[in-house]
């Protein structure tokens, strides 16, 4: 396996990898290396879901937020924000 150095790692990021790998009773390697893989395949997720939204028509983007909005939360009542600022302006009118 290889092995990375780093070197000027500022003392708050080093305090902060240390108590998380306490946290998860793990020595600060694998706590570095359970953080790096964490990121490095977060951000490749990201990537490839920008790639493919780029290629989505917008009328299936549209349905697949309101579908995951619902998912948070189906008993919520959205907002309608065309009448939000409807009344905005009729406050505004009124003084």
């Amino acid at each position: 396996m290889a092995t990375l150095n780093l070197e000027d790692l500022p003392d708050e990021l080093y305090q902060s990898l240390h108590q998380l790998a306490t946290q998860q009773q793990r020595s600060l390697s694998e706590e570095a290396i359970a953080l790096l893989t964490f990121a490095i395949q977060h951000r490749n997720s990201l990537h490839e879901t920008s790639q493919d939204r780029a290629s989505t028509p917008i009328a299936q983007l549209l349905a697949d937020i309101r579908r995951d909005r619902e998912a948070l939360n189906p008993q919520s009542q959205w907002l309608d924000s065309t009448a939000l600022i409807r009344e905005d302006r009729d406050r505004a009118q009124e003084k």
